[in-house]
């Protein structure tokens, strides 16, 4: 059997196979607290208070939103999905993970919004990501279309033809599960 190399399975020269072995287990165990952190960083709003005006010893500070509970909520459903994708992103090996970074762009254009207290947040985002949409996703296809191509083959008179044929609705259905 023949065993594919990757990034996981190569091992530098200079170190020791134990050591690397290790360090790829607290890494791991490092990304995996992180992950699992995340239900209790995004229940954290629940010990904000319920009014707008929070008090303390240190300081005090007013909220534009309704409470401070409420702001706390939508802070944690912005923030906590960034995080997540932030750690998906960095630990993604497949070659689409660019792609990753179009919703994490929404959410962190939202974040932002949010924590510019700006009542608007969730409808001018998309004039942001637009542009970025526009270079990602030309790049992860032009990506894919290279690897289909090295897949597949350098032939693509055939696929040109198969084009170019006319076919109806159903026909191109069936030709998606043949």
């Amino acid at each position: 059997m023949i065993k594919q190399n990757n990034k996981s399975t190569l091992k530098s020269s200079t170190s020791s196979p134990q050591l690397t072995d290790k360090k790829s287990l607290v890494l791991g165990g490092v990304i995996v607290l992180l992950i699992a952190l995340s239900p209790i960083l995004f229940y954290s709003y629940e010990s904000f208070p319920t009014s707008s005006v929070w008090k303390t010893f240190f300081f005090e500070i007013e909220t534009s939103y309704g409470s401070w509970y409420l702001y706390a909520w939508y802070l944690a459903g912005k923030a906590i999905p960034v995080y997540l994708l932030l750690i998906w992103f960095f630990t993604c090996k497949h070659w689409w993970h660019w792609i990753i970074l179009v919703p994490l762009a929404m959410y962190s254009f939202q974040l932002w919004s949010l924590c510019l207290e700006n009542s608007n947040q969730d409808s001018l985002e998309i004039i942001y990501i637009l542009p970025l949409m526009a270079v990602i996703i030309p790049f992860v296809y032009l990506i894919r279309a290279k690897l289909f191509n090295s897949v597949r083959g350098d032939n693509l008179q055939s696929f040109e033809e198969e084009l170019g044929q006319k076919r109806t609705l159903w026909g191109q259905i069936k030709d998606l599960f043949s």
